[in-house]
């Protein structure tokens, strides 16, 4: 692999040919796609590295220190050999940077192979294709978050450290002095916190930048402006914080602070610079230095970063892990908005000539990203990859019965969850012809509780004993998304028939993996929980509206809602997107009302939140937008739906109300509320009862299950790509 590195004693930049780093327990190789470079902290690296041996000294006062104590401990002869050696070896460059897990060491469960993580570390977020990063250095990026913006992460995380410990509340005024990359993000965080904010940098570029992203006034640090504005909102009493986020070596903005602060007002150093405090002004006021290191609690702490011990949050709320997956919250909800600060986007392979220009002062800027070799980008946007849609094996035995005629169906349950008991069970435990026979769960109490209220005749948590229970004519799926794949997997290959609750699968791979079972088993009784085409009142409008001749545009608002907090939908590392998990129920009621299965998908996140506009694009032209948006009143209903073609409309008001207007302004409406709304679970369990008793066809085309899963794995791509996603069938 490639990685960008520097000679400290020569200033030699490289892009050098290293092995791969294992994958060593405890953290996940990733493979970069945007890595950004630290115009202040990176480039003041690269400069020192060109200086003489004088000037090298001269800049690192610490390290000389650290030179005349091994003199005197070790003498010079020894001493010299060790710093020249130092010195004259390759170091690596970057600390900020996002990428795709590519494997997973042992210890880590929150991610998996394909995630987008944002990592941090100048040991292990560097400018390579490929890192090894510990558990408490990455974070998972938030759906819909582009990968560019997700590599701002780690300094996004230094600039809310800073504001940490500056402690700003709500009313309060703050100055930034300095606003080039960390600045900038100081700017935002504390709008975002309801701090009116001044800004200081001998840049008007960079003022008028900060201006627009959220700073009440900014100017020349000479400039009186900047006084006449700290006096006006301020009412004259000076500002209650200072953020020092300028580098170099005049002590200006020290003493531009102890003028501009409040008495007893807060100075919080988050860069490099100088600090010769005149004693006076800041005795007088008695103001309070603070220093910000790094990205939080827990930097610098061997135990915290490379062995992943975490600390209580109780006592330690935010770590370095917390302020970065909290900085990608921000921006992924648009509290923050990092693209302004992007002034140039670097293919990696040009790291060296980038660098060298931003050091000669030819490329001017706030942010600059290296974007690796597989991020391709076209007008702005990347390519998203098409996904396919695998190809259902021939011969299974659809037609074939599975059990004596006149014998009761006898199912089994894996899992006993909320849904199941509420949804699926009540109207199985009412239906003749059925044995509830067993229940699986992974707690001993959970069975028996499923076992006492819907009269099961066995409970146990050892589910091989059910698989290989003849007796047992089908299997119910209902436990957590992440598991669904391989349980429906291992209950074909047992010769069982399959009603398994959406989703069927969270990757490609799994999605795969199903499909070979059913290949190397023969068995293709499969169902998956899309119950809304069985929604009586649905159907009956689908009937009213009739054939159609001409392309659809459908419409689906799904007025989801927000999630309690602690609900599993949340765990999206290990559990999927909250849209990966139910959007397939949206996507195939809309592909059986338009009776085809989608040709290709676009998906975009609307800014802040996760809502989310899927377009499905069919054969015949016509078009359906599904719109999953959570932060609608829950006063409205959950679910509407309107389908248009050939003058006639087809309204659905929740599962409760339905309506049909034709070009002749005649129109049909549902006659009556029904008695409960009906969302076609009870209709599906018949369906699905009875094509176990007789043999016959499951209720939905397994080819239908397939296209519809893979078209709800393509949202994900789309959000991640940015791009339409082609549906490409398999052959």
């Amino acid at each position: 692999m490639k990685q960008v590195v520097q000679n400290y004693k020569s200033g030699e930049l490289a892009v050098l040919d290293v092995p791969v780093p294992g994958c060593k327990p405890g953290g996940v190789l990733v493979r970069s796609a945007y890595s950004l470079i630290s115009t202040g902290t990176e480039l003041m690296k690269v400069s020192e590295a060109g200086m003489s041996m004088l000037g090298k000294a001269r800049s690192r006062p610490d390290q000389v220190a650290k030179v005349v104590q091994s003199v005197a401990t070790n003498g010079v002869p020894a001493t010299y050999r060790k710093v020249m050696g130092k010195l004259d070896s390759y170091t690596p460059l970057g600390y900020s940077l996002c990428g795709v897990v590519e494997q997973v060491g042992s210890g880590i469960d929150d991610v998996k192979v394909g995630d987008l993580v944002a990592c941090a570390g100048n040991e292990h977020a560097l400018h390579a294709e490929l890192n090894w990063v510990p558990k408490n250095l990455y974070a998972p990026v938030p759906d819909g978050l582009a990968p560019r913006h997700a590599a701002f992460g780690t300094v996004g995380s230094i600039a809310m450290q800073g504001v940490r410990r500056g402690e700003p509340q709500l009313g309060e005024v703050a100055l930034v002095i300095g606003l080039g990359l960390i600045g900038q993000l100081v700017v935002q965080l504390l709008a975002a916190s309801g701090v009116r904010v001044v800004g200081v940098d001998p840049d008007p570029v960079r003022c008028e930048l900060a201006e627009r992203l959220g700073a009440a006034a900014c100017g020349d640090p000479a400039s009186a402006a900047v006084e006449a504005a700290v006096a006006e909102l301020t009412g004259g009493h000076g500002v209650d914080q200072v953020y020092l986020a300028a580098g170099g070596g005049s002590n200006q903005p020290v003493e531009l602070a102890a003028r501009l602060c409040r008495d007893r007002g807060r100075v919080v150093d988050i860069g490099k610079c100088r600090l010769d405090l005149p004693w006076n002004a800041y005795y007088e006021k008695e103001l309070d230095v603070r220093f910000s290191r790094s990205y939080g609690p827990g930097r610098y702490d061997p135990e915290y970063e490379l062995e992943g011990r975490d600390y209580p949050i109780g006592y330690v709320r935010w770590t370095e892990r917390r302020n970065l997956a909290c900085f990608l919250d921000l921006v992924a909800r648009g509290s923050v908005d990092v693209e302004p600060l992007v002034s140039h986007v670097a293919d990696f392979d040009d790291a060296v000539e980038t660098y060298q220009s931003l050091k000669d002062g030819d490329l001017k800027a706030v942010a600059v990203l290296f974007r690796y070799p597989e991020q391709k980008e076209e007008a702005g946007r990347a390519e998203a990859p098409a996904v396919t849609v695998p190809a259902v094996p021939r011969g299974g035995r659809a037609s074939a019965p599975v059990r004596a005629a006149k014998a009761p169906v006898r199912l089994a349950f894996v899992g006993a969850g909320n849904y199941a008991t509420s949804m699926l069970l009540p109207h199985l435990a009412q239906r003749e012809g059925v044995a509830l026979s067993t229940v699986v769960t992974t707690t001993a109490l959970s069975a028996a509780n499923a076992q006492r209220k819907f009269g099961f005749a066995e409970a146990t948590t050892d589910l091989d004993a059910v698989l290989g229970d003849k007796s047992i004519d089908a299997v119910f799926v209902v436990t957590r998304h992440s598991s669904h794949a391989e349980l429906t997997r291992m209950a074909l290959l047992a010769g069982k028939a399959v009603f398994v609750e959406k989703p069927l699968a969270l990757t490609e791979d799994e999605l795969a993996g199903v499909l070979a079972a059913v290949e190397e088993s023969g068995n293709d009784r499969l169902q998956v929980g899309f119950n809304r085409r069985f929604s009586p009142l649905l159907r009956e409008a689908g009937k009213r509206f009739g054939t159609r001749t001409g392309p659809a545009s459908l419409r689906y608002l799904v007025n989801a809602g927000r999630l309690q907090h602690g609900s599993w939908y949340l765990q999206q590392g290990t559990e999927g997107s909250r849209f990966a998990g139910e959007g397939g129920h949206f996507i195939d009621t809309a592909s059986w009302l338009l009776q085809a299965d989608p040709v290709s998908v676009y998906a975009v996140a609307a800014s802040g939140n996760e809502d989310l506009q899927v377009v499905l694009r069919y054969p015949d032209g016509s078009t359906a937008t599904i719109s999953y948006v959570t932060t609608g009143s829950p006063g409205f209903p959950k679910e509407t739906l309107d389908l248009v073609a050939d003058g006639k409309v087809l309204r659905l008001d929740d599962f409760v109300r339905a309506a049909v207007y034709d070009s002749s302004r005649k129109r049909w409406v549902s006659s009556r509320l029904p008695k409960a709304r009906d969302k076609g679970q009870n209709a599906e369990l018949a369906a699905f009862v009875k094509a176990v008793r007789t043999g016959g066809p499951m209720p939905v085309p397994l080819e239908s299950l397939v296209a519809t899963t893979a078209a709800t794995l393509a949202v994900q791509a789309g959000l991640a790509g940015g791009a339409p996603v082609t549906l490409a069938r398999a052959r």
